[in-house]
């Protein structure tokens, strides 16, 4: 290795290094506060080791508060709901839109990548208007079926399959197996690296989703997780060592999925991206 390529080399470790040591900072002091009182918290000393360990404020929004479990409940229904549909109905578009032949195919694929720029936060008030229309605000049905697919991961799924080996569909096409099977049988069981890269992106979007929620959920007991969390913050007092309790709750389930997940991920990510 020449002197000047291991030069590099050694600079974008140190860089790497201190992005990761930047970005760890912030959880590695929410998880200290989830161990302090609040008087520690506030009172403005930056110790990462708390002066006076406690485990009250787990046992607070584990055992005192009576809406934190179903909030977690109601984080994790939606969220693997919404996982679990996508997963199902952006593959399905997606192969459809890479392998099948149909009228308006390129019409549709093209309204897919217009979606791609179009805000969220636009969409937000037709969303509710629609919701209440069908009734369906407070409830697990507004929350899940509007979010059920998605034009960037049908777009994903897309060029994933654009990449898939012809060979194998048309080798089980000769066995007799209908386009539905091939998907089914061949097709799904070997994009495992996608659909891991797609599962992680959308539990996390679902499960950290704060915006929507606080528009259509009324009802303490329909709350999620963050919106659940907002109501330690009063007006005139936050109780921080709850919230920094809660948010470590919170973040367990994101971690946990990454990790199972996390073999597939980078694969999945780089397989993605060929042509068009």
């Amino acid at each position: 290795m020449s002197r000047p390529l291991f030069s590099v080399k050694i600079l974008l470790y140190l860089l790497l290094s201190i992005y990761g040591i930047v970005t760890v900072i912030p959880f590695l002091w929410a998880l200290s506060a989830s161990f302090k009182t609040l008087a520690e918290i506030t009172s403005g000393s930056p110790n990462f080791i708390p002066q006076n360990f406690t485990l009250d404020n787990y046992r607070q929004i584990f055992l005192e508060e009576p809406l934190f479990w179903r909030w977690l409940f109601n984080s994790v229904v939606i969220a693997v709901s919404t996982t679990i549909l996508n997963l199902i109905f952006n593959s399905m578009a997606g192969y459809a839109l890479a392998r099948l032949k149909f009228s308006g195919r390129q019409l549709i694929f093209f309204l897919i990548i217009a979606i791609l720029a179009v805000p969220v936060q636009v969409t937000l008030i037709p969303n509710f208007l629609i919701l209440k229309t069908l009734g369906w605000l407070n409830s697990y049905q507004g929350m899940i079926i509007p979010f059920m697919v998605n034009a960037t991961f049908i777009f994903m799924m897309r060029q994933f399959f654009i990449n898939f080996p012809r060979e194998l569909e048309e080798a089980a096409a000769l066995d007799g197996l209908n386009p539905l099977q091939i998907f089914r049988h061949i097709v799904l069981p070997l994009a495992k690296p996608a659909l891991a890269a797609q599962a992680i992106f959308i539990f996390m979007s679902s499960w950290n989703n704060f915006l929507l929620p606080i528009v259509i959920l009324f009802d303490p007991e329909m709350f999620t997780l963050p919106l659940g969390l907002n109501s330690f913050k009063g007006q005139y007092i936050s109780y921080w060592n709850y919230i920094m309790a809660a948010s470590m709750v919170f973040t367990l389930p994101a971690l946990v999925i990454y990790a199972f997940f996390n073999r597939y991920f980078i694969e999945g990510v780089t397989f993605t991206g060929g042509k068009g």
